[in-house]
């Protein structure tokens, strides 16, 4: 049986005169989200600080629009959202196993994960132990998971993250060429209140074509809705009004 927490919410979802209009009836989603771990030996390993909020907001937003949502996460401390199937992983390796899989039958794929560009070429079995003075890592490129899906992306959309400091616009156009993705949204790590962990987001939503829309800052939930919001627009049979300016 459901948590009373999460029975609650789904009947005030569906009473309230703001629930999202369920546009995404049929269509199948997949999400990506939260950190990858790699690991050097049993106990250590390289990560990074995403809490993977911003992709499960991506993900109950789709939920409540209808959509069939798979949701495959990174080690966070988040519950499980209701409704829809969640994968847990920890591996950059992983997730594009699940990913891919999953993405098979999707008409939406949205890549928020925060996945390790790299991870240890040979992994211990045992943990290492300590040494006096410095020692070497040997790491080795984790596939491009974005790439892979790109190359086989077919008539679905694929929407992508990237996180940049300088030129961002730029490298997030190049991005989305080089990698297929119908459009990339922009995050700026250095901006207060927006960084990992935060509940707010500030992006610019940028196309191949170096097209962009800066967005206000707002409720990850609210960027999810925009970022949902342009993606029907391009799935295949719908009308696709002119972006706003």
């Amino acid at each position: 049986m459901s948590e009373p927490g999460d029975i609650a919410d789904a009947a005030l979802a569906l009473l309230s005169p703001t629930a999202p209009v369920r546009d995404l009836e049929g269509v199948r989603v997949v999400v990506s989200a939260g950190p990858t771990r790699e690991y050097l030996d049993p106990v250590r390993f390289i990560s990074n600080p995403s809490s993977g909020k911003m992709g499960f907001a991506v993900a109950e937003e789709a939920r409540d629009r209808g959509a069939d949502v798979t949701l495959v996460t990174g080690p966070v401390n988040l519950p499980d959202p209701v409704g829809m199937r969640v994968v847990r992983i920890e591996s950059a390796l992983e997730l594009r196993d699940a990913v891919v899989e999953a993405a098979h039958a999707a008409g939406i794929v949205v890549m928020t994960a925060a996945v390790a560009d790299y991870r240890a070429a040979t992994q211990s079995g045992e943990k290492q132990a300590k040494v006096a003075g410095d020692v070497t890592v040997h790491l080795t490129p984790n596939p491009d998971i974005l790439a892979q899906l790109g190359q086989e992306k077919g008539d679905r959309v694929l929407v992508g993250f990237a996180m940049e400091t300088h030129a961002g616009v730029e490298r997030a156009a190049l991005k989305a060429q080089r990698k297929n993705a119908d459009f990339i949204l922009l995050n700026y790590p250095t901006r207060e209140g927006t960084a990992f962990g935060g509940d707010d987001n500030q992006v610019t939503l940028v196309r191949p074509d170096g097209s962009h829309e800066d967005w206000p800052r707002v409720s990850k939930r609210e960027v999810a809705r925009r970022l949902l919001d342009e993606a029907a627009r391009r799935l295949p049979g719908r009308v696709t009004p002119p972006p706003p300016h």
